[in-house]
């Protein structure tokens, strides 16, 4: 079976051309010609030996997800929808901005937590994405944008909870962070996760990078329904394991997402709640809008409603920012991805209650 290079960090394309009786350095040209020029023809990569390029032809292939869908919304940011397998399509999301470009990237097809005022939540899960289908839609996206390093930073918000696939994760991390790769700082790559404290553990050890943490409620109570994976690992644990995150993380605060559903979590009294989270760990809130979805069951809280949270919180101190919206109009918004994807939970055909009214 010939090897995807895309699967492969630093480490891994060094141990590929040991095997084949190559010298390390190799390896730095080869990261150079696929990340750094986008490259997935070895006959054109000049500066490799005539046989070293026809040896690499014959065991090796550069082979990123096959883009089926391409959409631009008004405000320019872009989505596109990557086949990985004859059942699956992940999405992954341009936003441009002035200054910096930001890429959202999925880590798995589907996502097994089931958090239900997300999309990809109610679409269910299949698997998890390999190093290279993760690595392959920054790859995509720089090759798609043109121009010298059309992507600034490196998102891990799309489809999937990444901590939940660190075998895989951490290599494609690893080549964003790599000088011969993708060159980016550890602040400019985010990894969020919904809570799961082995991984967050594990990442802090093994390539820790700038952590967002989705809270979406102020207790246990609430949160237990809102994002299901806090039964396991409730949020007494959470924020420890929080703390022990920012002892290693390259930001000195963690941000703590949270979607504003009307009538659900925007009451005064979680303002205040989580105002007191702020006492326990540095971090920053960011009030995100929720973004509706067919069937979603939710709606978002009003502006003013969210002005108001927002301002309780500040004048206790805590940094608070407010997402904008984008991408809404092709279902690229913050919890409308959801791919196409072939449900081995039997999840997305299964009847759903939905009642998170206090």
């Amino acid at each position: 079976m010939m090897a995807n290079l895309l699967d492969l960090d630093a480490a891994g394309l060094a141990a590929f051309f040991h095997a084949h009786g190559e010298k390390p350095f190799r390896a730095r040209q080869v990261l150079q010609w696929v990340h750094q020029r986008r490259e997935s023809d070895f006959a054109r990569m000049s500066d490799l030996a005539k046989a070293l390029r026809v040896k690499l032809a014959a065991a090796a292939v550069v082979q990123a997800p096959e883009i089926v869908g391409d959409h631009t919304a008004a405000d320019g940011t872009r989505k596109w929808l990557l086949k990985v397998d004859g059942a699956n399509a992940v999405d992954a999301v341009f936003i441009p901005e002035t200054g910096r470009g930001t890429l959202c990237v999925s880590s798995q097809a589907g996502c097994t937590l089931d958090c239900p005022f997300c999309a990809t939540g109610k679409q269910g899960f299949n698997r998890n994405l390999s190093t290279g289908e993760i690595v392959g839609q920054l790859w995509l996206a720089n090759r798609m944008l043109g121009g010298e390093r059309p992507v600034t930073n490196v998102v891990l918000m799309g489809m999937g909870e990444p901590l939940l696939n660190l075998d895989h994760v951490i290599p494609a991390l690893r080549l964003m962070l790599d000088d011969n790769a993708y060159g980016l700082s550890r602040r400019r790559v985010t990894v969020s996760t919904s809570g799961v404290i082995p991984g967050m553990d594990r990442l802090r050890d093994e390539c820790p990078v700038a952590l967002a943490v989705s809270l979406h409620a102020p207790n246990d109570a609430l949160r237990d329904r809102l994002v299901p994976v806090n039964r396991k690992y409730p949020m007494r644990e959470l924020l420890r394991a929080c703390a022990r995150y920012l002892e290693r993380a390259p930001r000195d605060f963690i941000t703590f997402e949270y979607v504003m559903l009307d009538g659900v979590n925007d009451a005064d009294e979680h303002a205040h709640e989580l105002a007191q989270i702020a006492t326990r760990v540095s971090c920053k809130f960011n009030l995100i809008p929720f973004n509706p979805f067919p069937a979603a069951g939710f709606k978002r809280s009003p502006p003013e409603r969210m002005r108001a949270f927002a301002q309780i919180l500040q004048r206790q101190g805590v940094t608070v920012t407010t997402r904008k919206t984008r991408g809404d109009g092709i279902d690229a918004a913050c919890g409308q991805l959801a791919g196409q994807v072939t449900d081995r939970t039997r999840r997305a055909n299964a009847p759903r209650v939905v009642e998170l009214r206090p």
